[in-house]
């Protein structure tokens, strides 16, 4: 979601915006928010810092119409700091602050391991919608080669072809997906 369609959502409506908001990037965050306060914080404590997370964007950020930037980085690094402050406080509640905790605030600051991950599952996902969406035979010859390293042989047996007529149609399918991934942005 870039900011000027956030822009448009919020001045049709604010609840309609923040409802798109949430079901975007929901996981997101609460995937960056989980993996700072799962060693000192309740399910509670992680679902408030999530909801503080979209509270602090929805209420006090401003979006420019004129941007086509996705606003995921600026709700990445919201989160980061909710959960950061959040980790703090509940670590002054317990009273429980140690240099070990210290060291890990520092290895949290820096930690970029869940973006990446969600990133990486974000682009499973959408490479299996485009190989689902070739139709059949061709996204089982692209899952059984490319998931299941099968070879055309094995793949042809299990979808009554020829080893040849795999090979054709893996070629094809593979263009026809390189297509689709160029008009999502992920391909050249």
């Amino acid at each position: 979601m870039t900011s000027r369609e956030l822009t448009a959502l919020m001045q049709k409506s604010p609840v309609d915006c923040h409802k798109a908001l949430v079901k975007e990037y929901g996981r997101y965050v609460y995937a960056i928010v989980y993996n700072r306060l799962r060693g000192c914080g309740t399910n509670e404590d992680i679902e408030e810092c999530v909801s503080d997370v979209f509270a602090d964007l929805f209420m006090k950020c401003e979006f420019d119409m004129s941007s086509e930037n996705d606003i995921k980085y600026l709700i990445a690094t919201i989160a980061k700091r909710k959960a950061i402050d959040s980790f703090r406080s509940l670590c002054a509640k317990a009273n429980h602050i140690s240099e070990r905790d210290e060291d890990d605030m520092r290895e949290l600051v820096s930690d970029f391991s869940v973006d990446e991950h969600v990133d990486r599952s974000e682009l499973r996902r959408v490479l299996l919608d485009k190989i689902d969406e070739l139709g059949e035979p061709d996204s089982t010859i692209l899952i059984q080669k490319f998931y299941y390293n099968r070879n055309s042989s094995e793949i042809a047996k299990s979808v009554s072809m020829t080893a040849t007529a795999v090979r054709q149609r893996c070629s094809r399918a593979m263009e026809k997906l390189r297509s689709k991934l160029v008009e999502v942005g992920m391909g050249r």
